[in-house]
């Protein structure tokens, strides 16, 4: 099934409620199983990732097919690898591509059991739940953010605790930054100086937890006002002042501008002046998650970009490097990746490549569909394929873009 999307409002007004943090979720799913708590977390997100991760955490089977959840693949390895049992873990096809070596490397050294049942270095995994025993481990800072994620969530229930040497730069310190803050509020202390990272043995507390709407999910409405001509937008329980370190781009949004003002409901957004940007240069090594609403954001308005801290852009659901080349390519703007993790347009499209209409391939992956989207407000009609790919992470989107004036055709 395709989504035809199209709109001719360019006034966008609403009110939009939207889904909770994925991120947070997931890390406080993984919080309160650790702490045995009573309480069930509030206001959990409704994406399947974290649907995903909570029926694993409570199901009585010892067999767990995880999709395309990265990040259940990845907290679940180092979750499992410490309870006692006999378990294998699967994902997607996708999924079986995507590494996990980094990770099954670290736990192991650590004591854990694991082995790989098809490739070595890829899911899926055969783990025999062990005592674990901590101790000084170096990673690469490079790596996802999930992976070094992972060893933090269990390394207080480890003995002796844990202790991280991350070498070179770290890539998506605000995850790992999410993380660590998330853990304290369950009682955790910890030190982080420099590249270390020192968490000792201890109890994580059982309490009341309520997640927050996600930035993730914010920052396609911030694209929305970007090609809006006018309008307000509230985007219900969202904080600018977050644990989530894409709150840093409501700032990215006032060259265009977007202004954002915090109510006691949610952020209010407010498009003052159509500002146009000559040129973005933007460094993504905190925001990974952004970059392809950025990426379509600049073709839609025909700006000139170059974005650099996009290495892990290709071991996400898809290489959404790759995907974001061939896939604006349809727009007429040709993408070049000038070195490893850069992206870059010169801002010129090729009219003789533009089709009127383009098919949007989205490679399973919720972003693509996402940030494509938003286009149509620049008088750049699409179809999407694959269109429920989103509720991956957001699944009320289509209907969130039809309450402000989208025309969604089936």
């Amino acid at each position: 099934m395709n989504y035809k999307v199209l709109t001719q409002n360019k006034n966008i007004q609403g009110s939009i409620n939207l889904p909770a943090s994925k991120s947070i979720s997931n890390r406080a799913l993984i919080i309160n199983a650790l702490s045995y708590s009573p309480y069930p977390i509030r206001n959990l997100s409704d994406s399947d990732d974290t649907k995903v991760l909570e029926a694993a955490l409570f199901s009585n089977t010892s067999k767990f097919d995880i999709g395309h959840a990265g990040t259940a693949m990845r907290f679940l390895t180092a979750f499992l690898a410490k309870i006692v049992g006999e378990w294998e873990i699967t994902g997607s096809e996708r999924m079986q591509q995507r590494p996990i070596k980094i990770l099954v490397d670290a736990l192991v050294q650590l004591g854990a059991k694991i082995e790989y049942i098809n490739n070595e270095g890829y899911p899926p995994l055969k783990i025999l739940g062990s005592h674990l025993e901590g101790k000084t481990l170096e990673l690469d800072g490079s790596i996802s953010s999930q992976y070094i994620s992972a060893l933090l969530l269990i390394a207080p229930t480890i003995e002796n605790g844990l202790t991280l040497e991350l070498k070179g730069d770290i890539t998506s310190r605000s995850y790992i930054k999410l993380t660590l803050e998330l853990m304290a509020k369950f009682g955790i202390q910890y030190q982080w100086e420099g590249n270390k990272i020192v968490v000792p043995e201890q109890h994580y507390f059982p309490m009341d937890f309520t997640c927050e709407a996600d930035w993730s999910g914010a920052s396609y409405w911030y694209q929305i006002m970007a090609l809006a001509d006018d309008g307000e937008i509230l985007l219900e329980n969202l904080k600018l002042d977050s644990l989530q370190g894409d709150a840093n781009i409501a700032d990215w949004f006032v060259p265009f501008g977007v202004s954002s003002i915090q109510k006691e409901n949610g952020v209010l957004l407010k498009k003052t002046k159509n500002y146009h940007p000559q040129e973005l240069v933007l460094d993504f090594i905190e925001n990974p998650d952004v970059a392809q609403t950025m990426a379509c954001l600049c073709v839609a308005k025909e700006i000139p970009f170059h974005f650099t801290g996009l290495k892990t852009l290709k071991i996400k659901e898809t290489d959404r490097i790759a995907a974001l080349q061939n896939e604006l390519a349809k727009f007429g703007a040709q993408l070049v990746e000038p070195a490893d993790g850069e992206l870059a347009w010169e801002g010129k499209l090729d009219m003789e490549m533009k089709e009127d209409l383009p098919l949007i391939k989205t490679y399973h992956d919720h972003r693509m569909a996402l940030a494509f989207a938003p286009m149509a407000l620049a008088g750049l009609p699409m179809q999407i394929d694959d269109p429920m790919v989103v509720t991956k992470s957001y699944p009320g989107f289509w209907e969130d873009l039809e309450k402000v004036g989208f025309r969604i055709e089936k």
